[in-house]
This record gives C-alpha cells, sequence and structure tokens, in this order.
C-alpha cells in the first residue's frame, strides 16, 4: 500500500511542477523567436528612437558640422565665400567626410569649426565617382558625429534635417527640414559621370551646402548632401551612408576608395576622346593599357575595345561601369558587349573580386 501511494504522490508531483515548468519554457521560445523577428537589421535604428523634435537633431549634429573655406576669408561678415561648403566631422582624429567637387584641384584649405575657431586642413583621399573627399585637420575636441552605416528608411514618412552654410556667413550653419521621397536613385552630373545610391528628399540643399550631413529624427547621419535636380523645385539629393560607409576605411589608410584590379583602365568616352584614337560610338567606357596576359586578355579583350553594355546595363560612363559590376559580384562570370573597328561582339570574363566592406 505504501508503494502504491507513493507512486500516486510521485506523478502528482510531477504533473504539478513538471507541466507548468514546460508550458513557460514553449512559451519562452515562442516569445524569443518573436523577439528575434522584430529586431531591426543591422545598422538600422529602432522607429521609437527616431523620435528626437528638430531642434534636438541639430542640437546633436551641429558640433560636427564644419565649414570648409577653399578660396580664402569672405571680406565681411556679410560677403558670400564663393569657395566655401560644408563638411561633417566623422572621427575624433579629425577626419572630415565631404563632397569632391568642393575641394576639386584643392590640396590645402581652412576649416571652421562649430566653434567658430579656425584650422588649416588638407584633402587626403578624394573619389570623383562617388564625389566624396576626406578632409585631415588637426584639433582638439573634436565631435564626430554618429553614422548609421545602413540606414533603413520610410519613404514618404521619414523626417530628414539636412545641415550646411551655403553662404558662409556669421552665426553658424543653416537647416532645412523635409522628407525621405524616394532612395537608390541615381542622377547624372554636370561633369558627364553618374551618381549612385542617392537619397532623394525635399529638404532644400542651396548651391554651397552640398557635403553637409543629412540626419534622421535619431540624430544620425544617413547621408552627404551633394546636389539638387535642376529646373525643379523641392528635389534634394544626398549620397546614402550605405553607399559611403564600406569605404571610409580605404579612404582612410590608401588615400582612394579599393576597386577590383580589370587588367585595364577604363575610361569614359568623349567625343574628344574617340576623336584621338581614331574610333567610332556614342556611349561607353573605353579599355586603355590592357594587360597582356591579363584577366581581360585571356577574354579575348584589346586595347582601346569600347564597353557598351555589362550584363542587361547599359555603359554610358564610369560610373555606370562599376556600379554594373555591383549586382554581379556573386556570379563567376561577366557578360560584356563591344564595340571594335565597326563590328559589335559579346565576350566573357571571370567575374574581378570586388573588396569586401571594412567596418
Amino acid at each position: 500500500m505504501t508503494n502504491v501511494r507513493t507512486t500516486e504522490w510521485s506523478s502528482l508531483l510531477f504533473r504539478f511542477f513538471t507541466i507548468p515548468f514546460l508550458l513557460l519554457l514553449v512559451i519562452g521560445l515562442a516569445l524569443g523567436v518573436l523577439t528575434a523577428y522584430a529586431e531591426p537589421p543591422i545598422g538600422s535604428v529602432p522607429s521609437h528612437e527616431k523620435s528626437l523634435s528638430v531642434p534636438a537633431v541639430v542640437a546633436k549634429v551641429r558640433p560636427s558640422v564644419v565649414t570648409i573655406l577653399t578660396r580664402g576669408m569672405p571680406a565681411t561678415p556679410t560677403q558670400a565665400q564663393s569657395g566655401s561648403g560644408p563638411g561633417v566631422i566623422i572621427d575624433e582624429s579629425g577626419y572630415i567626410l565631404t563632397n569632391n567637387h568642393l575641394v576639386a584641384g584643392i590640396k590645402s584649405l581652412v576649416v571652421g569649426l562649430s566653434t567658430g575657431r579656425l584650422t588649416p586642413g588638407r584633402v587626403v583621399a578624394r573619389d570623383f565617382l562617388l564625389d566624396l573627399a576626406l578632409v585631415k585637420i588637426t584639433a582638439t575636441d573634436l565631435v564626430p558625429a554618429t553614422l548609421s552605416p545602413f540606414p533603413v528608411l520610410e519613404i514618404d514618412d521619414e523626417s530628414v534635417v539636412a545641415i550646411g552654410n551655403p553662404l558662409a556667413l556669421k552665426g553658424g550653419s543653416t537647416v532645412t527640414v523635409g522628407v525621405v521621397s524616394a532612395v537608390d536613385r541615381s542622377v547624372l552630373t554636370p561633369d558627364g559621370e553618374t551618381l549612385y545610391g542617392l537619397i532623394q528628399t525635399d529638404a532644400a540643399i542651396n548651391p554651397g551646402n552640398s557635403g553637409g550631413p543629412l540626419a534622421d529624427l535619431s540624430g544620425h547621419v544617413i547621408g552627404i548632401n551633394v546636389t539638387i535636380a535642376p529646373s525643379t523645385q523641392a528635389i534634394s539629393y544626398a549620397i546614402s551612408m550605405d553607399a559611403i560607409y564600406p569605404h571610409i576605411q580605404s579612404m582612410i589608410v590608401r588615400g582612394s576608395v579599393l576597386r577590383p584590379d580589370l587588367g585595364f583602365r577604363p575610361v569614359t568616352i568623349t567625343a574628344s576622346i574617340m576623336a584621338s584614337f581614331g574610333l567610332e560610338g556614342d556611349h561607353g567606357v573605353l579599355a586603355l593599357n590592357v594587360e597582356p596576359g591579363g584577366l581581360t586578355a585571356v577574354g579575348g579583350f584589346q586595347n582601346c575595345d569600347i564597353i557598351t553594355t555589362v550584363g542587361q546595363h547599359q555603359i554610358y560612363n564610369l560610373g555606370d561601369f562599376w556600379h554594373s559590376l555591383r549586382p554581379s559580384g556573386d556570379q563567376p562570370t561577366l557578360q560584356l558587349t563591344i564595340q571594335r573597328t565597326n563590328a559589335q561582339s559579346t565576350i566573357s570574363l571571370q567575374n574581378p573580386s570586388l573588396p569586401k566592406a571594412v567596418p
């Protein structure tokens, strides 16, 4: 009889303690799965954190915004500075990110900090295809901006703040506010190259205002203001940080953006280049200095071939060409259409290895 009662009590204890524990375990696992799926992508900012007011965003970002003077100082505090534009401090050691077109042909310059202090600077890296440049200064107590490496943006529902100083006026930077109206835009620049990975916004970006940060309502920099759409109103563009961030370390270390070695030098064709080489064509990239026995030569590539398409992408300039390689990064070969002495052909080339993103 004792054994039977002991068995019954053991059974009751098992049911009393074990079954609720199992239920709690199942519920906990389910909540864990739901939480995992609810977590935002790496580099994004949860929506509840994008809740700062515009003045709070400005207060957070403005100490990182500088004025870059490339043609001396204005004669009076109210005189426009023709060679000026903003930049944003990205590192405590003094690296400043801005547009390449702002400092084109310039090595030494003057940088005005948000405190009003002026300090000499120099251009240490540039890339005209991304329209980015790095300026280096030596100063203390610098406030680097918080970058959002891979911003997740809601079209027509994402407020953004553009900060810059287009006139280099006394009193500091100017602020405009808008929303994200499109992402992954591409525009043709006045020098005939194409910029990719752009954020479109209606925040006003005036002439001389490019190079400054575009921030979201978390106070994180999501892009660098670059240009406006000509002959339109309320359409401005910023280079998205996810197109910039993978190249920052390369620009700091190498002074340039790291791109794969193709075994030739690609050049955007122009009327003068076509006339110089006695070639015919209206668009494409000219292949110069093809290395004998190199990657491209093995595929039948020849010097002065004109690349007109890569895969399904029409090629008009270097921007198009390098951008067309990105979607093909996981493919073993590339299909190139080339123009050669009034004849068109297609060749297959081994896909060059692209550099890995460096955080």
